[in-house]
């Protein structure tokens, strides 16, 4: 089997905000094409125009290849193989950042293409399954206009993703920082206030974690505010500082006792071992399209569990990255929740429509998947439609 085309498909939700906190409004699809008929699709959550250009770009010396070049002619079937190949071939322009998440998207498309020809699904050849089902957990990120309605908002998204099932839920507790909700100013201690009544709400029984998004500069200002967050039973705070503060994680991780979680934007398993040996959390969260693909996102899980840490894999863009995240998860016994969000709580046509045959939740479990690769389809008819819609949006989005 041979590989003989890469397309890439730029989408955008036609209801994109260029104001808002969330990646979930736009997305980069690639689809390998074989010489057999088959074809593997993937993506990242990267700026899609961006991925776009690593994936396409010519190559022009040894040290800085083309991403779709570097495929073209080669046997899919050997995915990790592949990885490499194109790790050294872009290592100039590559290592890390936005060539990684790009690569993540091709890597995806390769373990789907390789299990659709093999007829298995990717976690039999990702080394079988651990466990036979997965735990989801819904995350809950309310967009609204004040405070007072943020906190009702959220309180009400906790309840109805208790009721849907869910016994797991992350809230996003972003009323300051860098990330902040739009509108959204607010004290340390109306965060805490936030999280003890959704805690009150989903009661004492149901798991709850915390995602603040980078909301504080330093330590000590972070230790400060959540200090009186060990009282709520929380299951992890996530990304409380800058990615790059090492020194920082190290110091929440050893000075309170709620675990700390990162690593949402890191690209390859090199960036995880500064954050795990380094930083010293204790949730670590690969998402699979940015990481560097199923390839790169086992490597990290492996590595996390010689560490004796807990990965709960990151994702925020559409049904695709939850099965690649699924297939993980079957696959990694440290691996406690994915990050889920089905359509009764989702608010993005993009995230809604794309995919047909997705994962879903029984009784607050995922049972494995069962057909080959990653099993789903594209929505094609939604595709073409979120396709348009950024070749029209492209021009505003630049004079923006």
């Amino acid at each position: 089997m041979k590989i003989t085309r890469i397309d890439c498909h730029v989408l955008l939700d036609p209801s994109c905000d260029v104001g808002a906190t969330s990646s979930a409004q736009d997305d980069i699809v690639v689809e390998i094409h074989s010489d057999e008929g088959l074809t593997g699709v993937g993506e990242s959550d990267v700026n899609p125009w961006i991925a776009r250009a690593c994936i396409e770009a010519p190559g022009t010396h040894t040290m800085g290849l083309g991403l779709a070049e570097m495929l073209i002619g080669e046997d899919p079937l050997h995915p990790e193989l592949l990885w490499e190949k194109l790790y050294v071939g872009s290592a100039m322009n590559g290592r890390r950042g936005a060539v990684i998440h790009a690569m993540g998207a091709l890597d995806m498309a390769l373990h789907d293409l390789r299990g659709k020809a093999l007829g298995k699904p990717c976690y039999e050849l990702l080394g079988g399954a651990v466990r036979q089902s997965i735990t989801p957990y819904a995350s809950l990120q309310p967009e609204v206009g004040s405070f007072d309605a943020y906190c009702h908002s959220i309180i009400e998204w906790a309840n109805r993703a208790k009721a849907s099932g869910f016994r797991a839920a992350k809230v996003e507790v972003t009323p300051c920082g860098p990330y902040a909700h739009k509108g959204l100013k607010a004290s340390h201690q109306e965060m805490t206030e936030v999280i003890g009544a959704v805690r009150e709400a989903v009661g004492k029984d149901f798991t709850l974690m915390v995602d603040v998004q980078y909301a504080f500069p330093d330590a000590d200002t972070c230790l400060k505010a959540i200090r009186p967050w060990v009282d709520f039973d929380l299951f992890f705070i996530e990304t409380p500082l800058p990615s790059d503060d090492l020194a920082g994680y190290a110091r929440l991780a050893s000075e309170q006792p709620i675990p700390i979680a990162a690593g949402e934007w890191l690209a390859t398993r090199f960036e995880f071992i500064d954050l795990m040996d380094r930083g010293k959390v204790q949730v670590v969260q690969p998402d699979v399209g940015r990481v560097g693909g199923l390839t790169e996102a086992k490597r990290v899980c492996n590595l996390a569990e010689q560490r004796n840490l807990t990965i709960v894999p990151h994702l925020w863009k559409s049904s695709i990255s939850i099965a690649a995240a699924a297939h993980l998860a079957a696959t990694t016994p440290n691996c406690a929740f994915i990050e889920f969000l089905p359509n009764e709580l989702c608010e993005s046509a993009l995230r809604k429509e794309l995919v047909s045959d997705e994962l879903r939740m029984v009784d607050g479990i995922i049972p494995l998947p069962t057909r080959p690769g990653l099993g789903f389809e594209l929505n094609r008819d939604a595709l073409a439609r979120f396709e348009r819609e950024a070749e029209v949006a492209a021009p505003q989005l630049t004079n923006h």
